[in-house]
């Protein structure tokens, strides 16, 4: 349970506003389809890099202050919209969204960053890194979810990551996540 003031943290990609919107417009167009308990505010969406959870004033600013030497010598990079999943229980999955083609620049970003919050002190998550946009949370259909409906998100949509950002959590806003520092890439 998060207590009251105090905010958990994650470092992520910033979408461009137009990918968001695209993904509001599929998120439209298919809602009905897809009957997700909760779907995401698209000015929430983004890919994490690193959840750090609740994080020490003192922490924090260390990780401030060093992400601007690390990430501005790393070069934009383009990502292209791939595909729709799932994770948790085929027939009732807990995350609904989408995510990129395989790219070398996104990996190298995100071990870069990890691996500076892990020098910092955070104790971070050891699964392997699934970039991902979350579109919703909880399935809650009447049926079992049907993996066959799982398709390419179309338009193949490219776009430039430019920035990282560090998103502070706010549970009673809508949207949620608020930028507390944004890091550009060279």
């Amino acid at each position: 349970m998060v207590q009251v003031g105090k905010h958990h943290y994650f470092v992520a990609v910033k979408l461009p506003a137009e990918v968001k919107a695209f993904l509001q417009n599929w998120v439209k167009d298919h809602q009905e389809e897809f009957p997700f308990g909760r779907w995401v505010h698209p000015e929430d969406f983004h890919i994490t890099l690193a959840f750090l959870g609740f994080a020490e004033e003192e922490m924090k600013q260390k990780l401030v202050r060093s992400l601007p030497g690390i990430l501005g010598q790393e070069p934009t990079f383009t990502l292209k919209l791939n595909k729709i999943g799932t994770f948790g229980a085929v027939k009732k999955p807990r995350i609904f969204w989408a995510d990129t083609e395989h790219s070398d620049d996104l990996n190298r970003i995100q071990q870069k960053v990890y691996r500076q919050c892990i020098d910092i002190g955070f104790e971070l998550d050891k699964k392997p890194f699934r970039p991902h946009i979350t579109l919703a949370r909880k399935w809650n259909g009447d049926q079992d979810f049907n993996p066959e409906k799982l398709t390419e998100i179309g338009g193949q949509l490219a776009f430039t990551v430019n920035e990282v950002v560090l998103y502070e959590t706010h549970l009673d806003q809508t949207p949620k996540y608020v930028e507390y520092a944004v890091f550009p890439l060279r």
